[in-house]
């Protein structure tokens, strides 16, 4: 028969933050250096992850970013595919496939991509923690620095540590506006004096600061307190789902190891020895069961077996696993939910897919010219300008012509015979509409244009024109 859950006082644990004080200050978390299979192919992975993201601004495919999200012009490069505003219906399917997943992965494997992949980790725990650790020294080190007098050593420690913070918090924060506005303009930005461009110099100020304020202060507050996905997780696990768990049917009753314990009474295999709670860098106790401060990034399970080890038993204790495996020793990966998860997400792509290969090469969008009606011309017409937008998403230079579909309306393009589009690439013109008056019926009529392409038609829009009607002779 499995044994019950022993959650050490619930009331407890439960109704505060591990690391929020009794008084409401906070309690600062000094994580234990920690050492492991599982931290060290985190820490091969991490190098991998930390290449592709600093070298993903500047890989280009024929002269573009391959990545490139610039939020201010509401333009999108994703593995060299550009999405414009009117591709939104496109980026929406890309947000949903992307949320699905998540879901999906969450329901299957719980908080992994916390402790294995997201960035907040990968340079919290991976690069800023690992500077920490060779500047200050282990846990013991930097609690008995911070809380000690200031001294000689002390001012340049904190004073080289924050230095090396500063400069890689900038790294970061030039890498983020290379994401959203391209490195030539970063380039620019840098090569500049900051009053030429003073918006890009204070959003790289920004950046940098924020980074900084982050990984210097904040820290695992960001898991704790502001990411949702440690509370989104509290409605998508199961007893299924997979997280970083102490088998308590095994470990418990927990006690430390004494020659004589079996003579007293049986006991667990843990040991009480608190180290999968030192190398937290949430602070929590694993043993408490799932939290949803835990960011399952296996610390406690590279501990504890090495604790393990050293008492001759078997490792395991804190390890992968879901609820049913540590109490039924069943574990079932495709249960109703996951099926039902992997139809959605299936269906997401191939709507995508469908919508990506029906994609209209050439886009057109026309609108009336603000602040204007209609013009009166000195030879008996009347004329209404307006403006259009040309979007081309080939790779090719396109040249358009427009050309008026509608009985007695004819078109006059502003500065050009026809419009030229660079590859990959928006342009704006504007055009007259022009009627003779005499031939004007109504006050508004629609009016259909034809997008004329090397010959062909390629696409219809259609507008209204605005005229006075004529009187009657």
């Amino acid at each position: 028969m499995a044994k019950k859950n022993p959650h050490t006082n619930p009331e407890n644990f439960r109704d505060a933050l591990a690391t929020v004080k009794e008084d409401g200050k906070r309690n600062w978390v000094y994580p234990k250096k920690v050492s492991g299979i599982f931290y060290r192919y985190r820490t091969y992975l991490s190098w991998l992850l930390l290449a592709i993201l600093f070298t993903g601004p500047f890989i280009q495919v024929d002269g573009r970013p391959w990545l490139l999200f610039n939020i201010f012009e509401r333009k999108f490069i994703i593995f060299g595919a550009v999405f414009w505003p009117q591709d939104t219906h496109l980026l929406i399917f890309l947000l949903l496939i992307f949320m699905v997943f998540i879901i999906l992965f969450t329901v299957i494997f719980g908080r992994v991509w916390c402790g294995w992949a997201c960035p907040q980790t990968l340079f919290m725990e991976m690069v800023f923690r690992k500077i920490e650790y060779t500047i200050e020294g282990d846990a013991n080190r930097q609690r008995t620095l911070n809380e000690g007098p200031w001294s000689v050593e002390k001012i340049v420690k904190k004073g080289v540590k924050l230095l090396v913070f500063a400069i890689i918090s900038l790294l970061i924060g030039h890498l983020v506006m290379a994401y959203l506005i391209g490195v030539d303009q970063v380039k620019e930005i840098v090569s500049q004096q900051p009053t030429q461009n003073m918006a890009g110099f204070v959003g790289l100020l920004a950046f940098s600061g924020i980074f900084m304020f982050v990984f210097t202060w904040f820290r695992e507050q960001a898991c704790l307190v502001v990411c949702p996905y440690g509370r989104l997780q509290g409605v998508l696990l199961d007893d299924n789902s997979i997280n970083v768990m102490y088998d308590y049917v095994r470990g418990e009753p927990r006690g430390p190891l004494r020659k004589s314990q079996a003579e007293i009474s049986p006991k667990g295999d843990c040991v009480d020895c608190s180290l999968c709670v030192q190398v937290c860098p949430t602070g929590i106790d694993i043993r408490n069961g799932i939290q949803m401060e835990c960011v399952n990034c296996t610390a406690c399970i590279d501990a504890c077996d090495e604790v393990m080890l050293k008492v001759d038993r078997p490792k395991g204790l804190i390890r992968y696993a879901s609820e049913n495996s540590i109490q039924k020793g069943v574990q079932k990966l495709m249960t109703t939910r996951v099926k039902a998860y992997s139809l959605v997400l299936i269906v997401l792509i191939l709507g995508f897919v469908s919508l990506i290969a029906t994609r209209e090469d050439l886009e057109a969008t026309v609108t009336r010219f603000p602040g204007m009606t209609y013009q009166m011309r000195d030879n008996g017409t009347v004329s209404n300008l307006y403006q259009i937008t040309l979007i081309n998403k080939t790779f090719q230079e396109q040249s358009v012509n427009l050309q008026s579909l509608s009985e007695d309306v004819s078109v006059e393009l502003v500065g050009t015979s026809n419009l030229v589009l660079q590859p990959q690439s928006k342009v704006e013109g504007r055009f007259f509409l022009v009627k003779n008056q005499t031939k004007v019926s109504v006050p508004q009529e629609k009016v259909n244009l034809s997008l004329i392409h090397e010959g062909e038609e390629i696409d219809q829009i259609n507008t209204s024109f605005m005229a006075p009607v004529a009187k009657k002779q």
